[in-house]
Parts: C-alpha cells; sequence; structure tokens
C-alpha cells in the first residue's frame, strides 16, 4: 500500500485543494484506456450516437463507486482488499483475489494491444514485433514510478492532456451531427447494443480501479481526526469528479467521431487499424491519423502504469504478499501476453480488436465482486463510523450494484448461453459449476452483514506491535566470529566485533580463508607463505585486543570464502557472525569476489554486516 508522502498541510483551501489532487487522474487513466477505445468505436460504428446514454449512466456509476471507494481508504485506512480479507474468510478471500487478477489480466490485456496497434500505426512497427516491444516497455514506466509519487502522478497528467488534444483535433475535423449527440442522451437500446453497452460500462466502471482508488487516497498525510478526515473526503470528491468527467468527454469524443466519421457512411469498423487508414481516407491529410495513432499510444502506456500499481494493491491486500514492482509487473504482463500473441498470430488484427472488446465484457462480468463489498463496507457504522453512507447514497449505491448484475445477467442469458450451446458437453458443465461457485459466492457476500458478521476495523494501522514486543528475547551470545580479509576494511569490523563481544562478556573468534592457488586444489589442507603471514597478522591482531576478561581466537583455513565460512560457524559453535562489506557490485564483485550474500543466505545464525572501506586489492 503507498505510504502517506504527499504534505497536505497548506495555508489556504486552494493550495490545500492542491495537494489532493492526483490519484482520481490516475485512476481515470483506466477510464479512457484501448479498452474504451474499442467499445467506443464500436458503438459509434454501428449504433451511431444511441449509445451515448451509456456512457453517461457508466460515468456516473463510476464516479458513485469510486467516490466511495477513496472514502473507504480515507476513513478505514484500508484499501478494498485490505477490507475484503479482513472481513471474509479465507477461501472467500483466495477466490476474489483470483478473480481480481483475472480482471487486472483483461485490463493489462487491452493496454498491451493499444500500446502494439499505436506502435503499428505511428512507426509501422508489425504487431508480432509490438508484441517485443510491449514485454519491455513496462519497464521504463517503474522508472517513472521510482522518481516519487508527485512526479508520477506529474506524468500521468502529461499523457492525459495528450489524449484530450488529440480527440479535440478529431472532433474539430470530424463536424459531428450535434443534435443527433444530444438525442443520444436520451435512453434506447439498439438490437445487437447490448453486448458492446455492457462492454462500454466495463470498460468505465472497472474492477481494479475500485482497489487502487481506496489505496492511493492514503498517500496523503491527512490529520486522522473527524475534521480531517471530512476534508479529505470532500477535496478527494472534487479531484474525482473533475478527473472522471474529463475522461468522460474524451469517451464520449471517440464515440462521436466515430459516428460522424463512420456509421454517417455505413462504415462498420473490424479493428483499430481500420479506423486510422478510414479517417485518412475520408478527412484527409495526416493530421487527424497521426493525432488518433499518438493518442492511442498515450492510453496504452499511461494504463500500463497504473495496471501496475494495482496488481501491486491487490497482491498486497488479498495475500498480505509484497513483490518487488518489477516482479509483480512481470507476471501481469507475460499472463497478458500470451492471448494477445495467440491472437495476432492466428487471427491477425481483426482477432486482436474483437480481443480487446471481449476484455471489457470479461471487465464487467467481474465487476460485481469488488462493487458488493465496497458498497456494504461504506454503509457499515462499525467500519466507517459517522463517515458511514446515509440511507439515500445507499439506495443509490445498491441500485447501480443492481444494474450492473441485470445487465451481467442478461448478457449471460442472451449471448453466451447462444455461445454454450454450441460446445461440448463437458465444457457446458463446467461452465454452469463455475457460474454456479460465482453466484453463490456474489449471494454470500451480499448475506453476510445479515448473518450477524459484521466486523469492527481497526484504525487502519498495524496494531501487531504489542505482540511482537512480547515475542523479544534476549539472545544468549557465547561466540561471536568476525569473517576478516587482511585489508584495509578490517578495522571497521573489528571494531563492532569488539564492541558487542564485551557488551555479551562473549568469546571471539578471528576468521579468515586463504584463496591462494594450493588452497583452491588441496583446500584446508593446504600450506603457503601467504598462509603462514596471514596467521601471524591475525595473531598478532588478537594480542593487540585480548584482555583477561576478553577471550580471542585465531582460526585460519584455506579454501572458497563462502563454503570454508559456513563449515566454520557450525564447527565453532558460532551464536552471531561479523562480516564487513566494501559496497561494490556489478564487474567489481566478479574482480574481487561476492562472499557476504552467499554466507548470509547459507547461515540460520543472525550475520551482522559492516560497511567498510575499499576492497582489497
Amino acid at each position: 500500500m503507498p505510504v502517506n508522502t504527499v504534505e497536505v498541510k497548506r495555508r489556504n483551501s486552494f493550495r490545500r485543494l492542491l495537494a489532493f489532487v492526483g490519484p482520481a487522474y490516475l485512476v481515470s487513466i483506466g477510464y479512457m484506456d484501448p479498452g474504451n477505445w474499442a467499445t467506443d468505436i464500436e458503438g459509434g460504428a454501428r449504433f451511431g450516437y444511441a449509445l451515448i446514454w451509456v456512457l453517461l449512466l457508466s460515468n456516473g456509476m463510476a464516479f458513485l463507486l469510486q467516490m466511495l471507494a477513496a472514502r473507504l481508504g480515507i476513513v478505514t485506512g484500508y484499501d478494498l482488499a485490505q477490507g475484503c480479507r479482513r472481513e471474509y474468510p479465507r477461501p472467500v478471500t483466495l477466490i476474489l483475489w483470483f478473480l481480481t487478477e483475472i480482471a487486472i489480466a483483461a485490463t493489462d490485456l487491452a493496454e498491451i494491444i493499444g500500446t502494439i496497434i499505436g506502435l503499428n500505426l505511428l512507426f509501422g512497427l508489425p504487431l508480432a514485433w509490438g508484441c517485443v516491444v510491449t514485454a519491455f516497455d513496462t519497464f521504463l514506466l517503474l522508472a517513472i514510478q521510482r522518481l516519487g509519487v508527485r512526479r508520477m502522478e506529474a506524468f500521468i497528467l502529461m499523457l492525459v492532456g495528450t489524449i484530450a488534444a488529440c480527440f479535440l483535433i478529431e472532433i474539430f475535423l470530424a463536424k459531428p451531427d450535434w443534435g443527433a449527440a444530444v438525442a443520444g442522451l436520451r435512453p434506447t437500446m439498439p438490437s445487437g447494443a447490448l453486448y458492446i453497452a455492457i462492454g462500454i460500462i466495463g470498460a468505465t466502471v472497472m474492477p481494479h480501479n475500485l482497489f487502487l482508488h481506496s489505496s492511493l487516497v492514503q498517500t496523503r498525510a491527512i490529520d486522522r481526526t473527524y475534521t480531517g478526515r471530512a476534508e479529505a473526503c470532500r477535496f478527494n470528491l472534487i479531484d474525482s469528479l473533475v478527473a472522471l468527467n474529463g475522461a468522460f468527454l474524451v469517451n464520449v469524443a471517440i464515440l462521436i467521431m466515430s459516428a460522424a466519421d463512420f456509421h454517417s457512411r455505413g462504415i462498420v469498423v473490424t479493428e483499430i487499424q481500420q479506423a486510422h487508414e478510414l479517417l485518412q481516407r475520408l478527412l484527409g491529410g495526416t493530421v487527424a491519423p497521426l493525432a488518433f495513432g499518438i493518442a492511442l499510444l498515450a492510453a496504452g502506456q499511461s494504463s500500463t502504469l497504473t495496471g501496475t500499481i494495482s496488481g501491486q494493491v491487490i497482491m498486497e491486500g488479498f495475500l498480505d504478499i509484497r513483490l518487488r514492482p518489477w516482479v509483480r509487473r512481470m507476471i501481469t504482463r507475460s499472463v497478458a501476453l500470451v492471448p494477445a500473441a495467440i491472437a495476432i498470430l492466428l487471427f491477425g488484427s481483426a482477432g486482436v480488436y474483437r480481443l480487446l472488446i471481449l476484455s471489457q465484457v470479461i471487465l464487467s462480468l467481474l465487476l460485481p465482486f469488488a462493487v458488493i463489498p465496497l458498497v456494504q463496507f461504506t454503509s457499515q457504522r462499525e467500519k466507517m463510523g459517522a463517515f458511514a453512507s446515509s440511507l439515500w447514497l445507499r439506495t443509490l449505491a445498491w441500485c447501480v450494484a443492481g444494474i450492473i448484475l441485470f445487465l451481467n445477467g442478461w448478457l449471460v442469458v442472451l449471448t453466451i448461453g447462444d455461445t454454450l450451446s454450441a460446445l461440448p458437453l463437458w465444457v457446458r458443465g463446467a461452465a454452469i459449476l463455475v457460474a454456479g461457485v460465482l453466484t453463490s459466492l456474489l449471494l454470500y457476500m451480499f448475506a453476510v452483514p445479515f448473518l450477524g458478521r459484521r466486523k469492527e476495523w481497526d484504525c487502519g494501522a498495524s496494531t501487531t506491535g504489542g505482540a511482537v514486543v512480547q515475542q523479544m528475547r534476549t539472545p544468549s551470545l557465547r561466540c561471536l566470529g568476525v569473517a576478516l580479509e587482511h585489508g584495509p576494511g578490517d578495522a571497521e569490523a573489528l571494531a563492532m566485533a569488539v564492541t558487542l563481544a564485551k557488551a555479551q562478556g562473549a568469546r571471539l573468534v578471528l576468521i579468515h580463508v586463504v584463496e591462494s592457488p594450493g588452497s583452491m586444489v588441496y583446500g584446508a589442507s593446504s600450506d603457503s607463505l601467504h598462509g603462514r603471514q596471514d596467521q601471524a597478522h591475525f595473531e598478532e591482531i588478537a594480542r593487540g585486543i585480548e584482555g583477561p576478561d576478553q577471550p580471542v581466537d585465531v582460526v585460519v583455513r584455506s579454501g572458497a570464502a563462502v563454503e570454508t565460512i559456513v563449515a566454520l560457524t557450525g564447527e565453532l559453535g558460532l551464536d552471531l557472525l561479523i562480516m564487513g562489506a566494501h559496497g561494490h557490485k556489478g564487474w567489481r564483485d566478479l574482480v574481487f569476489g561476492e562472499t557476504v550474500n552467499g554466507v548470509r543466505h547459507a547461515l540460520t545464525i543472525p550475520v551482522v554486516v559492516v560497511r567498510t572501506g575499499k576492497a582489497p586489492v
């Protein structure tokens, strides 16, 4: 979970508001990613302006749910995934984690496809080579993430601005029928539009964004008083309102452009590249298609960064597992690249486009598993206190959840049901079993508050410190070892070793491993002038530091450093080992050797590493 790194204590309300600006813009990237492009272009090309009301509805639903997610994170100090881990039994938590990972993979799939197509449109890069590029572009974005929260948010805002500017150009050139666009705000459902309508909702109200927003708002170091949390909720509401409405305008612009350029001419778009080519053919010149390609590439790249953070939030929240960002990112990217590569190899660009829309439908089907816990948690005074949702807000939130469940059920019955009927019996049976399990899970989560299982959460900070203190035991250190190199860094390691040995009244053993050519062949039985000089050197050191209350031994052996030190630790019965580290890495490890990591990974006793001077030459 992000740490509180952004200071919000400012002199006036406007500057305080600016301190809260950012999380909603990162979340809004998910509302204009390449998945949205596919559903918006498809909806505009097939049904004209008729589905604009679906965009408006989904944006209103998204705003309500994102506001609740931000409030949950601010008030409780937990993100949605952490809340689920505290509220539900372990098996339920694991299923929810798995489903959310599928949602993230579907999101990343859309981001991959968008980047691949963007590179193809701008630079003519083949789709297959685009797969290779997207496997590595994530490292650039991870580097941006390391620059800090504010710089990362600024980078995202720059990309959002790029997308918006490109579509202002597109709208200006398309010259749409604004009367028909306004009429599109009236709810209608043309024949065959349900699949695309649900895809639009899935592309807009994305499950992982609820988890992400509830975590990102905690990057602001707010006062944990009622006033401080109320102010944070109010400012985040404004942040969400501006950011999500901006994303709504971008989506409306994409749909209007598609309706004006394609539907009005009876053109059905089957792939994003086709939309790019048609823009050039219909509008002439290169400005419109160039803006289209730049905006698509920006959308794919910016969404990749937020997908990375979402993956970290979900794994830490559900499983309490913290992976390095690049490891987490490569896992998600690898899972998403497989279907993209298969679609490109087998079906080409048309298959990629259909896969893009399918990913958004999958997101919509998984959405209830995030919405139901969110609405429940934010409605309970046991968790939210005075910030629990009022009756009208609870009613509205449950209406949104009901709409999502109804549309998903409708899709399953009318669309997926027809598909299943053509599949083998065992596939249908497996699908029905999975559907039954997921339906039972939804019913369970809905019923939990009515079964007397409401839980009161703590303040959100770790409460295991007391248990750690109780488990503390003073270690008994009777024999300490210090590994020395006969080099300029030995003094620092010796100083630490002598200090600890005197404080514990322990015996001190000076350990040195001779790595002469003979020792590489004959090991500990070898003898050399080098070894005899080292023995005399360390015996002289021992005489200088030993005393009546400080016994000191010297052990000099020949052989490989790591294996010999590990073996001596057991032979001598050491309770603690002190080692010096020079701080070199990379090629210097290859030249001078690298011992510390090998030793500490092989030992079960404590290892104290002291930063010393230059490496011996």
